[in-house]
């Protein structure tokens, strides 16, 4: 077992998240289980996919571990700290480490601001920098991402899908994060633009010396690039392998379940061609 695996970058031990909600009809109060006693560890600079079905906890675990809600029980350790123990201070000054990047590029850009000010957004908030030192800091990731320097001015309605994508993921980077959270975050794209997006961020990874948590729903994507599978059902981690050896040696009934509903290229050829 080599360091990294004995003292992973991400260790979250017996996690739990409830929401206390109402009834539509009797305005009763009833608590709802996103995820109970969940355990999980990334090793530094890898790739970790978490997949499971909709509903599965999957998004509210991943809201926990970019620091945006509390969960209500166990801990969570990030790069040898617990984050358990934090205040409200403390937290605002760790979630710099952490972005998480969602589905929908779109709804979470602001439409009104040019590309440059989406990108440098971040470390006006943080007061970072000057006007033109945050400026030359978002045209220099507008690059890595793969955006001309020259649509600085472009608002996100003038990108296509993948362009924003690109954008939201430049903005992720803007303060210099250590994990990148991505929430369903390519499921909207064609797969072209899923194989670029993926080649960057693979490059963006190396560069950056970045770990990735990728969720999703869609074992046979997450089996082009993650280095381990986790899967969740129902609130929990059921299984948790290499991505070569979930494949091959599944140790849960329902990780065989999705393995066996995997189309394969024969099905698809079949239904689009049918």
């Amino acid at each position: 077992m080599n360091m990294d695996q004995q003292n992973p970058f991400v260790r979250v031990q017996y996690l739990s998240k409830s929401y206390v909600q109402r009834h539509p009809l009797t305005n009763a109060k009833f608590i709802v289980h996103a995820f109970d006693g969940v355990n999980l560890t990334i090793n530094r600079g890898t790739t970790l996919a978490l997949v499971g079905e909709s509903g599965a906890g999957k998004s509210s675990l991943a809201r926990c571990l970019a620091l945006l809600e509390r969960p209500a029980k166990g801990e969570l350790w990030f790069d040898g700290l617990n984050l358990a123990a934090f205040g409200n201070n403390q937290l605002s000054v760790m979630r710099r480490q952490v972005q998480l990047i969602f589905q929908d590029s779109a709804s979470s850009l602001n439409p009104r601001m040019t590309a440059a000010e989406i990108i440098a957004e971040p470390l006006v908030i943080q007061k970072e920098g000057t006007k033109a030192e945050q400026r030359q800091r978002a045209l220099a990731l507008m690059e890595e991402a793969g955006l001309p320097r020259e649509w600085e001015t472009k608002l996100p309605h003038e990108f296509s899908g993948g362009q924003r994508q690109r954008l939201a993921i430049a903005r992720a980077l803007t303060l210099r994060p250590k994990l990148l959270i991505l929430d369903e975050s390519l499921s909207n794209l064609d797969i072209a633009s899923q194989d670029q997006i993926l080649k960057l961020l693979s490059s963006l990874q190396k560069e950056h010396s970045l770990t990735y948590l990728h969720i999703s729903h869609d074992l046979r994507f997450v089996s082009q690039f993650a280095d381990e599978i986790a899967v969740m059902h129902e609130g929990k981690i059921i299984d948790k392998e290499p991505a070569a050896e979930l494949f091959t040696q599944p140790k849960d009934a329902y990780t065989e379940e999705l393995l066996a509903a995997m189309p394969t290229l024969e099905t698809i050829c079949a239904e689009r061609f049918d």
